[in-house]
């Protein structure tokens, strides 16, 4: 049966508030959570950036949901201190955590003033770090001398599991490279054959675990109140790539998204205030192969949100 959950995200929400708010999904019956893991926002208009792995502490010992986190090893983070991140919370929290690793966005890296790669570069650093954070988590000491270095690093507190490394894709040609070492893949809504494309290629490279999708949608009480939220706090968040992985602050998405419409904002975020439709839209995701779908309200009120869908939706859904 598929998992829903609900996104949390920080570049939009005060930590404070997320943790309310996933506390309530989790009395509202959703069965699961993911976490963004960013340095910036997206536009100054959503105006946070808490950091999330001192919330996943606190929102895992909050609840009893299973959490998942999205995040970047490789530049902000070095993949030993990741490696640490990740053992610790699966050694508190048994069966109960996974990351997602991806390449990143500028828009967080940049900060460590260090130059910014070109994507086969990110994606070469990328699966070294893999490799570094798998071999710590088995409890190996690693050196190891690439486009990231690491020496004589050994984690002294190991979770009894090895947690599931999820890879992030948004193209088939990403995801059949995750294929090659991903326990499951992670992708965002798109048109239902553009991610049954997308799935077919992890799956027919060898991939294995389950597909999980964030979906960006906003909900209200009527249309043009749930239109108005998409775009004020996602027409930042419509550019393709390379474009969402290159620009470096906030100040740079506002201004390249000055022009950007409600219509063009809703290609790219299911947008309705039909409860309904939006069961249907799951029910569709959930008919491509996706096993865990991870909902991501775009606007700042989640408590809304949280209870009609937990009230109408989710009825509909794990029915």
């Amino acid at each position: 049966m598929t998992v829903y959950g609900i996104h949390a995200s920080h570049e939009q929400i005060h930590p404070a508030d997320l943790l309310t708010a996933v506390r309530r999904a989790e009395e509202a019956g959703f069965g699961a959570a993911m976490s963004s893991d960013h340095f910036s926002p997206w536009s100054a208009r959503q105006g946070q950036s808490g950091f999330a792995w001192s919330w996943l502490g606190a929102a895992l010992q909050a609840t009893e949901l299973p959490f998942g986190v999205v995040t970047a090893p490789g530049q902000r983070y070095h993949p030993a201190i990741t490696a640490q991140a990740i053992g610790t919370l699966a050694a508190m929290n048994p069966g109960r955590f996974w990351a997602a690793l991806g390449t990143g966005e500028a828009s967080n890296e940049h900060i460590t003033g260090d130059g910014w790669p070109r994507k086969d570069v990110r994606t070469a650093r990328l699966r070294e770090c893999v490799d570094v954070i798998r071999a710590l988590l088995s409890g190996e000491e690693v050196s190891h001398d690439g486009l990231v270095t690491v020496d004589r690093a050994k984690l002294w507190t190991l979770p009894d599991e090895v947690p599931l490394l999820i890879g992030a894709a948004v193209s088939p040609q990403t995801a059949r490279w995750c294929a090659e070492w991903a326990d499951g893949l992670i992708t965002v809504n798109a048109p239902p054959e553009r991610l049954r494309e997308l799935a077919d290629a992890y799956r027919d490279a060898g991939g294995k675990g389950k597909l999980h999708l964030q979906v960006h949608l906003s909900w209200a009480d009527d249309d043009d109140t749930a239109l108005a939220i998409a775009h004020d706090q996602w027409r930042t968040n419509i550019f393709r790539p390379p474009v969402c992985w290159d620009l470096e602050l906030a100040e740079h998405f506002d201004v390249v998204a000055e022009r950007v419409t409600p219509a063009e904002v809703a290609e790219v975020v299911n947008v309705s205030s039909d409860l309904k439709w939006h069961a249907e839209r799951l029910n569709e995701y959930a008919s491509l192969g996706f096993e865990e779908i991870y909902l991501h309200h775009v606007g700042q009120d989640l408590i809304p949100f949280v209870d009609a869908f937990g009230e109408h939706v989710l009825p509909e859904v794990t029915a």
